[in-house]
């Protein structure tokens, strides 16, 4: 692989960042200063950093399926559950892409790709996020283009990108937004209120074979999915 990407899997720095440490002469591979930006590393070679020894991490992607009632956060001052009590304990530390509330369920993704996490909740990557919703009452086809317009919030416009009935109470929403509890909201906005949520999809990862509680590890071709998707 390239230097620069070897420095950040190291978590040296962004790729960027790995670039300034290599043309500055801050890097060494097998005992020699490299400056060059398209040196290529192999595993048995020896790379050092302002002559401290460094290795690649290796990248941790997990799909957790939310219960209701855990927070989606590292901890609480109130000693409550949160997403971090259902990992194993073994695991390096992770981060949560994008975050679900309390009441709500479904799908997250935890990663110490740091690189792809940040790309991935960006305005710009547009990832689908699928919803589904049980409201209080049913859902009336008149409103439906509504919501597809959006309601303004405090932090912008808000809309879904689609939404479809499933039953009279229940609807699939999709969005690529990243508004707080933006679903709920939207809704409020014309007095429905959403009485279950369920995160069911994120981008091409399914709630597939995943109950409440479970997770699994995210196969190779997934992870080149995602980050091939951000490149779009």
């Amino acid at each position: 692989m390239r230097l620069n990407r070897f420095l950040a899997l190291a978590g040296i720095a962004s790729r960027r960042g790995a670039e300034a440490f290599i043309r500055d002469g801050r890097v060494s591979v097998n005992g020699k200063i490299c400056t060059d930006l398209s040196t290529q590393v192999a595993p048995a070679d020896h790379v050092k950093v302002e002559g401290r020894p460094v290795r690649a991490r290796e990248f941790v992607y997990i799909l957790l399926n939310k219960p209701r009632d855990f927070l989606t956060t590292r901890s609480d001052e109130r000693f409550r559950k949160t997403i971090y009590d259902l990992l194993p304990s073994k695991l390096p530390k992770l981060a949560h892409v994008g975050r679900l509330d309390k009441e709500s369920e479904g799908l997250l993704l935890l990663t110490n790709d740091g690189e792809l996490a940040l790309q991935m909740t960006h305005p710009r990557f547009k990832l689908e996020k699928e919803y589904l919703v049980t409201l209080d009452r049913e859902l009336e086809m008149a409103d439906v283009p509504k919501f597809r317009k959006g309601f303004y919030l405090a932090e912008g416009r808000a809309k879904f990108d689609a939404i479809f009935k499933v039953n009279p109470q229940q609807v699939r929403v999709i969005l690529t937004q990243g508004i707080k509890r933006q679903v709920r909201r939207v809704f409020a906005a014309l007095d429905y209120n959403v009485k279950r949520l369920q995160r069911i999809r994120i981008g091409a990862l399914t709630d597939e074979g995943l109950r409440p509680g479970d997770l699994r590890f995210l196969r190779p071709e997934e992870v080149l999915s995602l980050h091939r998707s951000r490149n779009l």
